[in-house]
């Protein structure tokens, strides 16, 4: 029989759910009632599921008291079995075997900024997806609308990343940073905080449909800076979901791809459904060029860290050999590479 208590079956279906994309206020269901009861023991949860008290907590509806109940009864609850049953397959047709190479994911965000889970979780879900190695990369400051993170917020963080990243022993936890370029290609962060991280993401966040060459030159200047490592999410654009669609940004792509390939950037192959950025026009360009590639999630969920499917179907069906990819390195070469320029 398999030992899940109460509250970890009911973040297993929400982390369902959002591998699925469902609606928000269906996954915030199970995760507020888990954050309900989250501060009982077992026995505690026990006690109050059977003569019933647990019902009158802020959080628990008949849905996620069922969960509750089969679970402490010792039973797998049965939607939790039917979500899983659902979530069996891939995301994607292919790219398997380049899925299996993969190692970590260098772009993912937390409740620091504007993710939806703590640290904490998303740690805890990317070493059990298989993960050796899950990059922490909340916003920058200019990024106000994604609450982003001053330096003085910024310190704090790495702390709590250094604290999760010690409670493992076969998973790390890395410190990282998805840095808004600003206008003149400057990276929205100071040096010394951009020095500290792990992992600099550096991505275009505003004034989108800016002149080409104008767009140009600000790539290539945050390329061009040392502490950057990956060129995120590089045109823009959206092709579906619930913000609707987005051209993407015109730049001139070899100019940029050249500069990837000299300053030692990887190129993102960004998982999320809503951005397939690069185009596939790109990818192949940016493979031309001798780019690195990293395939990333983008995660802002637990349940988005499976998108890792979608990018690499993406990249192998683009031809992108897996020696490219700098997410199929062990951690090691990982860190060595993108501390190399600073």
């Amino acid at each position: 029989m398999e030992d899940l208590d109460a509250v970890d079956a009911l973040k297993e279906i929400a982390f369902w759910l959002e591998r699925a994309q469902a609606k928000s206020y269906r996954v915030e269901a199970f995760r507020k009632a888990a954050a309900a009861i989250g501060h009982l023991s077992p026995d505690e949860i026990a006690a109050q599921t059977r003569d019933g008290r647990i019902k009158r907590i802020k959080g628990i509806g008949d849905r996620t008291y069922g969960v509750i109940s089969q679970a402490v009864d010792g039973q797998v609850p049965d939607y939790l079995a039917e979500l899983r049953e659902e979530g069996a397959a891939p995301l994607a047709t292919g790219g398997t075997e380049l899925r299996a190479q993969l190692r970590g994911d260098l772009h993912s965000h937390s409740d620091w900024s504007d993710g939806g889970s703590s640290i904490e979780e998303m740690a805890r879900a990317a070493r059990w997806r298989g993960r050796e190695y899950q990059v922490l990369t909340d916003h920058s400051p200019r990024l106000t609308i994604a609450n982003g993170l001053s330096a003085e917020r910024l310190t704090e963080q790495l702390d709590v990343v250094a604290e999760v990243d010690g409670a493992y022993d076969d998973f790390r936890l890395l410190s990282g940073i998805e840095v808004d370029i600003h206008d003149d290609g400057s990276l929205d962060q100071t040096d010394e905080m951009l020095e500290r991280l792990d992992v600099v993401v550096a991505s275009v966040h505003s004034k989108l449909r800016m002149d080409a060459q104008a767009m140009t030159r600000r790539m290539m200047t945050a390329v061009a800076d040392p502490h950057t490592n990956v060129l995120g999410h590089c045109t823009g654009r959206l092709v579906q979901g619930g913000r609707g669609q987005r051209p993407q940004s015109q730049f001139n792509a070899k100019a940029v791809f050249a500069a990837c390939a000299e300053f030692d950037v990887a190129v993102e192959i960004n998982s999320r459904p809503e951005r397939q950025d690069p185009p596939d026009e790109l990818i192949a360009l940016a493979l031309d060029a001798g780019c690195l590639f990293a395939i990333d999630t983008d995660a802002h969920a637990p349940g988005q860290l499976d998108f890792l499917d979608l990018g690499a179907a993406r990249a192998e069906a683009g031809g992108v050999p897996a020696d490219r990819i700098v997410t199929t390195w062990p951690v090691d070469r990982l860190l060595e590479w993108s501390h190399a320029k600073r």
